[in-house]
């Protein structure tokens, strides 16, 4: 079983957060709830506001675009880290397809820790513009 005590080891696997000093990311994790996501239940909708980051520690959940289906999400994938930065709306629909358990990062928690770290600031827009960079590579 998942505990708070271990988010900081598991948000280093998240492309977003693996930069990031140990300091920073249990200062991320501190501000994470362990959350029961019921089988059915649309955690996020497309179009819809942007709340927060989802790292399913359990269960499984089903992305659609545009009502169709795109992939299925199982424990240790993680969906909203993009939307947690820029607040726009999201691109998919996630819905739990059994019985979920997610550690969950709203952007009102997550924004007054980056404001307090320049250096992390630092370290995301960097891994950022890595990502930005192999979609790049790998679709031309």
């Amino acid at each position: 079983m998942t505990t708070t005590a271990d988010l900081p080891d598991l948000l280093q696997r998240v492309d977003l957060f693996a930069d990031l000093k140990n300091k920073d990311r249990a200062a991320i994790a501190k501000q994470m709830r362990i959350v029961d996501v019921a089988e059915g239940h649309q955690v996020t909708e497309e179009g819809g506001g942007a709340v927060g980051f989802h790292l399913i520690l359990e269960g499984t959940a089903q992305v659609k675009v545009g009502g169709e289906e795109r992939n299925s999400l199982g424990p240790g994938d993680y969906f909203g880290e993009i939307s947690l930065i820029d607040g726009l709306p999201r691109s998919a629909t996630v819905t739990a397809s059994s019985r979920m358990k997610t550690a969950s990062l709203a952007a009102w928690d997550f924004m007054p820790i980056v404001h307090d770290s320049p250096e992390m600031v630092t370290t995301l827009l960097k891994g950022l513009c890595a990502r930005i960079r192999a979609a790049e590579s790998s679709s031309g």
